[in-house]
């Protein structure tokens, strides 16, 4: 279903009285409608979109809750509402598709972020609570989340399928599979039959937090025994140019994996609503690479001595990208 506008017309005409004038003259003020351009009536996108990304990590999800500007003319994507924030530091300017895809990678190209800062986007998320202290890392967000002091806290804990052994270079990393075994088995009949099943530390803890809410205690602190693999929800509200900020860094590599396929949701969503934005940015920004001053020397054959190892590792792993 679409919202249309009610009236049909090219603009808005607004009369005011003014008091510096005769008695009874009216000035008035004319508001170009924002579709004008295009001659459309305008229509929401919300309604008929389906933007929600279920099963990751078993129970946590993305779902697009809002975003701003929500009307666009009919037959465009939200890649419009870039391309006319754009438009605006230089009149008309471009009127083709073709045009309007050039502007966006040109825009990317030279890092002329503010047009993309236009767009606004809401998505409600469900992670475990390591994967969101390092999501609250990027302050150029929003955030409400879910209250353990308000609420009593969900019994859903997130349990990896393998265990990853720790990085050998990187420190904060991981790298293979490690066989792992809880010290010691736990079970309790009174437990959640989901509770039972997860590792010993886990089943421990949500049994503890529920004899201190029993216990009388309260949420506020009843909830310090919980782990960090708890499960826990936040609306979250930013900008596209951070978002794709957020993007450049979550979707690498060496991001954890756990807030990665995260990433890589929202990276989903994205390139349904902004194709033209999200193919530049795959273009100039995920799939492309940074060049120091020594390894531009490095490729041009000047032999270079790098100051540190991590310099080094990073020249070499370009290398391999680049096929020399």
């Amino acid at each position: 279903m679409s919202y249309l506008f009610k009236e049909n017309r090219p603009d808005v005409t607004v009369s005011v009285q003014d008091d510096d004038t005769r008695e009874g003259a009216a000035v008035e003020y004319r508001h170009p409608a924002i579709f004008d351009e295009v001659h459309q009536e305008p229509v929401d996108l919300l309604p008929n979109m389906s933007v929600d990304v279920n099963g990751i990590l078993k129970d946590g999800f993305v779902r697009l809750v809002d975003f701003m500007p929500r009307m666009r003319p009919t037959g465009t994507t939200l890649d419009y509402a870039i391309v006319q924030a754009a438009r605006v530091s230089y009149g008309a300017g471009t009127k083709t598709h073709r045009d309007d895809v050039g502007l966006i990678r040109h825009l990317l190209r030279n890092k002329h972020t503010s047009p993309f800062e236009m767009v606004e986007l809401k998505f409600h998320v469900k992670m475990p609570i390591f994967v969101a202290r390092q999501w609250v890392r990027h302050r150029t967000a929003s955030i409400n989340e879910y209250s353990g002091r308000y609420s009593e806290m969900p019994d859903e804990c997130y349990i990896p399928e393998e265990w990853r052994g720790q990085g050998k270079n990187n420190r904060q990393g991981s790298e293979g599979v490690v066989e792992y075994e809880p010290s010691q088995s736990y079970e309790d009949p009174s437990l959640p039959l989901h509770l039972i099943e997860q590792a010993n530390a886990e089943g421990v803890a949500f049994q503890e937090y529920k004899t201190r809410l029993e216990a009388g205690v309260s949420r506020e602190l009843a909830r310090t025994c919980l782990p960090l693999s708890t499960f826990t929800e936040w609306y979250w509200k930013i900008d596209l140019h951070n978002l794709m900020h957020f993007l450049r860094l979550r979707l690498d590599s060496h991001a954890q994996e756990e807030i990665r396929v995260y990433g890589c949701a929202i990276d989903a969503i994205i390139s349904k609503l902004f194709p033209s934005t999200h193919s530049a940015f795959r273009d100039f920004i995920v799939e492309s690479m940074t060049l120091s001053r020594l390894e531009i020397d490095a490729l041009k054959g000047v032999e270079v001595e790098f100051p540190t190892k991590g310099e080094a590792a990073a020249w070499e792993e370009k290398k391999k990208l680049l096929g020399i």
